[in-house]
């Protein structure tokens, strides 16, 4: 169940308390009364200082599980409060939340683009998920699918979290997200698992 505004303020206030356990919190969120009075069913987050993108290369293509291919190839960027960051036609970027978040271990939630942005061809990741125990920025996945830059300033609100109650279980288990105390955006680490690397090894010709 998807968990309306009001509500959020009020756990987003009981989280301020210093006897609270196990707290939702977005800081910084300064004007809860003004959430309360939304009506809306979600929180608008702001676009942070911090982009990663990938350097052009003359490369055929990307190893994704290659951890130190991919950690040449990024570049770091950072726009101070006033700037501005020029995002070109069918390029991509990613960016970091300016408010920093955790979740209490009932409490799932997914972020989407505003849709003032898509209509200016601005998109960010559909349905980003964000697990029970997430504690840290958010990092958005951004493409210009426009055919004019589109210049986006730190600090603005560009996307929306949306929050869901779910199902306890009695247990202190959350997910483990290799995101989790994130302050810059992160492309993040792909694994083979055991079933990937054996679909992946060569096919052995058969001994008869």
């Amino acid at each position: 169940m998807i968990i309306k505004a009001e509500e959020i303020a009020t756990l987003l206030k009981k989280g301020e308390m210093p006897s609270a356990r196990d707290p939702l919190v977005i800081t910084p969120y300064t004007n809860l009364d003004k959430l309360a009075e939304s009506g809306s069913a979600s929180v608008d987050l702001r676009l942070g200082t911090w982009f990663v993108t990938l350097r052009q290369a003359r490369m055929s293509h990307i190893k994704v599980e290659d951890r130190e291919v991919q950690s040449q190839l990024t570049k770091t960027h950072y726009v101070p409060f006033g700037g501005e960051y020029y995002l070109h036609p069918r390029t991509f970027v990613l960016g970091i939340t300016l408010e920093w978040i955790r979740l209490p271990k009932n409490l799932t939630a997914y972020v989407i683009g505003k849709s003032s942005w898509g209509r200016r061809g601005l998109i960010i990741a559909t349905a980003t998920g964000v697990h029970p125990g997430f504690k840290g920025c958010l990092t958005l996945e951004i493409t210009n699918v426009g055919e004019i830059p589109i210049a986006i300033k730190p600090g603005t609100e560009i996307c929306q979290i949306f929050i869901q109650e779910i199902h306890e279980t009695g247990t202190d288990i959350v997910a483990k997200s290799q995101f989790v105390g994130s302050r810059k955006p992160r492309f993040g680490d792909i694994k083979l698992d055991d079933i990937a690397r054996v679909l992946g090894e060569p096919l052995k010709k058969k001994q008869f």
